[in-house]
Formats: structure tokens, C-alpha cells, sequence
């Protein structure tokens, strides 16, 4: 079996509920670290009808590593959606996902790009998010389910009380720094199309609408970027006829273009006064994940991000490609300087090392300066597949990396030390796929001081965690 088939082997179809009380440790962890790792993803890839296409397709799974003085449990459970349903008790595909389609009629194409959901089913398998006392698992389609953190048990969807239209949405909101106001936006798919950047305040259940453009193609944009005044939409010139997808036949993603003519359009919202700041021009990328954002002091806007020369990605992460070890592109950090005055949009690599999954010390630096990105990194040479945690220094480009022999980690997610004054003073958690034995893939949960980037500790979870998904750390019980 190649060392990439291990990646998506050891889940034939979705998985049930898993506890373990006790994990075998090895290692020293932090005494002050107590909480948990929730961390969401892909179930499985296969259906009694045939396999799914992507790694962003299919129901979704929760995991939580529960960690307390030198001892680690874990546990997971299926997120309950209706093509989570359709997959795991009817064995079949019903729903239209990310890059697989069901072949529905027409009509119920229409019903859901114009009534329904949205183009997919609303898995909710990308990411966790915290907002408030509510936790929930997100996916690129409004429909966030909450669950308890303790249990993973679900207590049903977060209804919004507004009339805010939208098929399409990020699965990476933001906090409003200084704030804490929840940030995002939605796509509406219609005979003249807009992104909708909206507000949610804590505790309260309507989105109050900030700004929006109006778009005859839209992009399709995974995250944005925050500072304290402006919210940041960088449209790739990866673009949609809104009613492809109703008449095409043929999955979402499918449906989109890419025109690296167009460029990439910067949108920039003003969160105090409403409305957009201006739309900024520069060449052509494309991007899955910001990095982060700020201000500076001359006027200029500056984004990080990862970004790609092309999104050959999307295509290269379908199952049939992953498999026979199609080399994955690498995402390379990249900061650009918006003029908000003058208009000129410049672009320079932070390093020649790829990057993805970015993390950084969210609570402290989100939309404000910072020094250290965290993220998974590969070889120059071979299938691309991540094969490292990365350490990066924005300031100088320097790098550290921690790698092991047929390991492949996922995110790492940064937590701050309780008193530490660094900003890197604090651990980073992962949780690695073990193909050392490509036979029996296995999984481990990984602490590194986040300082100096060595390994304290690592506990071996029972079953196989695919690497896919983000996560978070909280330290609620309930």
C-alpha cells in the first residue's frame, strides 16, 4: 500500500461512538494544561452505494482528547445531520456535498440552492467554533448544530432570528477583537449575487447585517481576514455562475472556474461604520486560510495568508487522486500590504516553506501584530502530503519544525500558557496519523512546548483519526 493510500485507508465507512477513560502516556505534560482537544472531520469515505469523491465530503465526526494532571481520555461521536443519516443508516448518498452529487432531479436541485440549505448538505465536518457558552461544529452551508463539549451529545440547530439570505457560508467566523461580537458572512446565490458580512452579539440570536456587494459571479472563499475596524474578503478568481449549480448536474465545487485574469479582488468591510471600505486589485491566488490581519501605523491594511499559485488543491484532494499519490501543492505564507488611501496592493512570501492549517495566539494577537504562525508543512520532494508541524517567525522567516518517520499531523492548535508573558509561551497540540505500518494506521494526540518546539508528551488514541478538520482547546466541562 503507498504511504498516501494509508492517509485515507482504516475508514471504510462512518464510525460509531468511541470512549477510552485511560490512554497510555509517554511523555511529560504541563501541569496547568486541563481541558479538552475537540477536533472535527470526515467519518468515513464510503457508502453501501460507492464512495464519496472528496476529503471534504461526507458526515461528520467529533473527537475530544480530555486532558487532566498526567492522564488523557478520549472520545467520539457521529454530528447527526441528514446526510450524515442519509450515509451511515441508509448506506447511501442523499445529499449533494462538496464534490459529490447524488444525482438528484432537477427540481430539488432547485429547492435546495434556492430554498433549502444550500448547494451541500450542511455536514458541519470542517471545523469547531466557540461563541459565547454555545459550541458548534461548521461546515461551508448556515445550519450550525451546538453540542455539549463534555459529552459531544448534540442539543440542536442555532436557529437564527433574522432574515438574512444566504446559501454559502465560511467555516472559519472570527471574533471581533475588543468586541467579541461574531463576524462572518454568507453568499447569496441569485440573479444578482452578494456577499453579506454580518454581526452576531453574544447571547443574542439575530445576525445584524454590516455590509454587503453585490457580485455577478462569486468566488468561492473559504475564510477572511479581521483587524479592530475591517473585516477582510479576498475573492480568488475561482468564480460561479449562481445557477450552475442548479443546472449543471454536477457536484458544487464543479461548478466553479478559474480566470486568473480577474485577479484577486480584496473587499474590504468597515466593521464600525457598515458598508465597504473598497475593493482592492491584485494578481492572481487562491487560498483556503488566513493567516491573520492588522493595521499599521502608515495606513496600510496587512493580511497574511496561505496561498497558492492556482487551485489546483481543490482538485488534487479528490479521493481518486489522494490515492494513488498525486502529489498535494504546497501553500506557501504570504503577506500583503493593502493601501487603503492609494489603492497599491503589494505581495511578498514570509518563507519558501509551505505551511497550512495557521494557527496563532488567537486570544492575544487576532487582528493585531504578532510574531509566530503555527502550522503542517511537507517535503520539497514527494507526495506533499503533510508531513510536519511548522514553526514560522514572521519577522525573520525563520523556522522550526518537529517531524517523525511516517507520521502525518494534523492542525496544531496553540494553547497559551496561564502566565506566561511570550508570546509563544504556552503548547501546541496535534493530533498525528501514524502509517508506520500502513497494515494498521494508528493515532496519537502530540504536546510540544511551543517555545522551543520539542516534543513533551504524546497519548495514543484507540482507533484512527483521518487527518483532516480543525479543532480547538476549552477548558468548559459541560
Amino acid at each position: 500500500m503507498p504511504k498516501s493510500e494509508g492517509l485515507t485507508s482504516g475508514l471504510p465507512g462512518p464510525a460509531g461512538e468511541t470512549a477510552a477513560e485511560s490512554l497510555p502516556v509517554t511523555g511529560d505534560l504541563p501541569r496547568w494544561l486541563h481541558g479538552s482537544l475537540l477536533r472535527n472531520g470526515p467519518a468515513g469515505f464510503a457508502t453501501g452505494e460507492g464512495a464519496l469523491r472528496h476529503w471534504f465530503d461526507g458526515p461528520a465526526i467529533r473527537h475530544r482528547f480530555t486532558i487532566g494532571e498526567d492522564t488523557v481520555a478520549y472520545a467520539q461521536r457521529p454530528l447527526p445531520a441528514p446526510s450524515a443519516h442519509a450515509v451511515r443508516d441508509e448506506h447511501r448518498i442523499g445529499f449533494p456535498e462538496f464534490a459529490t452529487d447524488p444525482c438528484r432531479s432537477l427540481f430539488a436541485r432547485l429547492l435546495t440552492v434556492f430554498c433549502g440549505d444550500g448547494p451541500a448538505a450542511g455536514s458541519g465536518g470542517v471545523t469547531v467554533t466557540c461563541f459565547g457558552e454555545r459550541y458548534v461544529p461548521l461546515g461551508e452551508t448556515p445550519l450550525p448544530v451546538e453540542f455539549a463539549p463534555g459529552t459531544l451529545r448534540t442539543a440542536g440547530v442555532v436557529a437564527y432570528e433574522d432574515q438574512l439570505a444566504g446559501q454559502v457560508t465560511t467555516a472559519h467566523p472570527h471574533l471581533a477583537p475588543g468586541t467579541g461580537d461574531l463576524i462572518n458572512h454568507v453568499t447569496q446565490f441569485a440573479r444578482r449575487s452578494a456577499y453579506r458580512l454580518y454581526r452576531r452579539r453574544p447571547g443574542g440570536a439575530e445576525r445584524e447585517l454590516i455590509g454587503g456587494h453585490r457580485v455577478a459571479r462569486p468566488g468561492y472563499t473559504h475564510s477572511f481576514g479581521i483587524t479592530d475596524r475591517y473585516a477582510v474578503l479576498a475573492e480568488f478568481p475561482l468564480v460561479v455562475n449562481p445557477f450552475a449549480p442548479l443546472l449543471s448536474g454536477r457536484p458544487f465545487i464543479e461548478n466553479f472556474r478559474w480566470e486568473p485574469a480577474r485577479g484577486t479582488r480584496f473587499i474590504v468591510f468597515d466593521l464600525r461604520e457598515g458598508g465597504v471600505r473598497g475593493v482592492y486589485e491584485t494578481a492572481a491566488y487562491f487560498s483556503f486560510h488566513h493567516i491573520n490581519a492588522w493595521e499599521d501605523r502608515a495606513g496600510e491594511l496587512i493580511l497574511d495568508l496561505c496561498a497558492y499559485d492556482d487551485p489546483a488543491i481543490v482538485r488534487v484532494m479528490s479521493l481518486d487522486r489522494l490515492r494513488p499519490g498525486h502529489r498535494l501543492p504546497g501553500a506557501v505564507p504570504t503577506r500583503f500590504r493593502i493601501g487603503l488611501a492609494d489603492g497599491r496592493v503589494t505581495a511578498e512570501r514570509l518563507t519558501d516553506e509551505t505551511l497550512e492549517l495557521p494557527r496563532v495566539h488567537y486570544v492575544r494577537h487576532n487582528g493585531r501584530p504578532y510574531r509566530f504562525v503555527y502550522g503542517i508543512g511537507a517535503a520539497r520532494t514527494g507526495t506533499g502530503f503533510a508531513d510536519r508541524l511548522v514553526k514560522l517567525d514572521v519577522t525573520t522567516g525563520a523556522t522550526r519544525e518537529w517531524r517523525e518517520d511516517g507520521c502525518h499531523p494534523g492542525e496544531p492548535v496553540f494553547v497559551p500558557a496561564p502566565r506566561g508573558a511570550a508570546e509563544d509561551a504556552g503548547v501546541v497540540l496535534s493530533v498525528v496519523l501514524d502509517t508506520t505500518d500502513p497494515a494498521a494506521p494508528g493515532s496519537f494526540l502530540l504536546a510540544l512546548d511551543a517555545g522551543t518546539f520539542t516534543e513533551r508528551a504524546r497519548a495514543r488514541a484507540p482507533r484512527t483519526i483521518p487527518s483532516a478538520g480543525h479543532g480547538l482547546f476549552t477548558t468548559t466541562r459541560g
